[in-house]
């Protein structure tokens, strides 16, 4: 009489794994971590990658006994206006899912429209082709998805890449994650048009608008990673910008906030080289007067 082997047979008694080890050993932390550093605020958001991290951490131990007999859906839809870190997060989800071991690499290949959809007969299936091969092993990230195809175009080919995309994220599912990506309304009307990329998206993220408060810290925390910091003036005056500016048309969240910082530096030096001899701490130094003249300020057409 021999034996029940296996983690489920009667002989072998209760088994227990260790899931903070494996979790430990998996190396995720680190970038999950790096996450949570990087960007300021977006709390749902990095709640919810923590526990789309978890549940393929728990796939993949139940692959190993046994008790999966497929493999987790990895396809992904972030929803959220610019700025808002889609492409960050992409990164991030990118490496967890290459430690996690559901993916060959950690490569993250960003694309648009312009990257998939030829211009003319013939030019389309090409330029996919060569773009899923690029990505093939890691993950494909599809920016402002819904340009893919025009309906309003009867001679548009966007409808030529979605068909090979579909098949490529159902026959290559096990190698290669997509990640589509852009404004939630639109994205929405996009799934409704096209309800094969809806089926098959096993999570969908979204992106909140920064408040005021955190669009300030990460305009403080991009100068600090220049060597700039802002005077105390300047700070107030920023911190005034930033809530008038959110109020005008084609605000991007930290996309604006980028922007209007590197306006600020360019009146920096402009300042510092007509009045001649500067200090050290001069050069590092944003001072209100640089943000200060942004037509923001003036009601006259807003900055992009």
């Amino acid at each position: 009489m021999s034996d029940a082997s296996g983690p489920t047979g009667p002989a072998a008694g209760p088994v227990s794994i260790d899931l903070a080890r494996e979790r430990a050993e998996s190396g995720i932390d680190v970038y999950l971590a790096e996450l949570d550093t990087s960007l300021i605020g977006l709390a749902p958001v990095k709640a919810r990658i923590a526990e789309i991290a978890s549940l393929l951490l728990v796939s993949r131990v139940r692959e190993r006994l046994g008790l999966a007999t497929t493999k987790p859906t990895l396809h992904m839809s972030f929803t959220g206006n610019p700025g808002t870190g889609k492409t960050t997060v992409a990164k991030t989800m990118a490496e967890v899912l290459h430690r996690l071991g559901y993916i060959r690499t950690s490569r993250l290949i960003t694309v648009s429209r312009d990257d998939l959809v030829g211009e003319y007969i013939g030019h389309t299936a090409p330029k996919t082709k060569e773009v899923l091969k690029r990505a093939m092993g890691g993950v494909l990230f599809i920016d402002e998805a819904y340009y893919l195809y025009r309906a309003e175009n009867e001679r548009d080919y966007g409808q030529e890449a979605i068909e090979i995309l579909l098949q490529v994220m159902e026959d290559n599912r096990d190698d290669l994650v997509v990640i589509l990506a852009g404004y939630a309304d639109r994205m929405e009307h996009f799934f409704s048009s096209n309800p094969g990329f809806r089926s098959r998206m096993a999570h969908h993220i979204e992106f909140p608008d920064y408040s005021d408060r955190e669009l300030v810290a990460i305009g403080e925390l991009m100068l600090r990673e220049q060597n700039y910091r802002l005077s105390p003036a300047a700070e107030a005056t920023f911190a005034e910008y930033v809530a008038l500016r959110r109020r005008q048309p084609h605000f991007a969240n930290a996309r604006s906030v980028r922007n209007a910082l590197d306006r600020a530096k360019l009146r920096q030096a402009e300042r510092l080289v007509n009045s001649g001899v500067v200090s050290v701490e001069a050069l590092s130094t944003i001072e209100r007067e640089d943000i200060l003249v942004s037509r923001v300020f003036d009601d006259k057409q807003p900055e992009s």
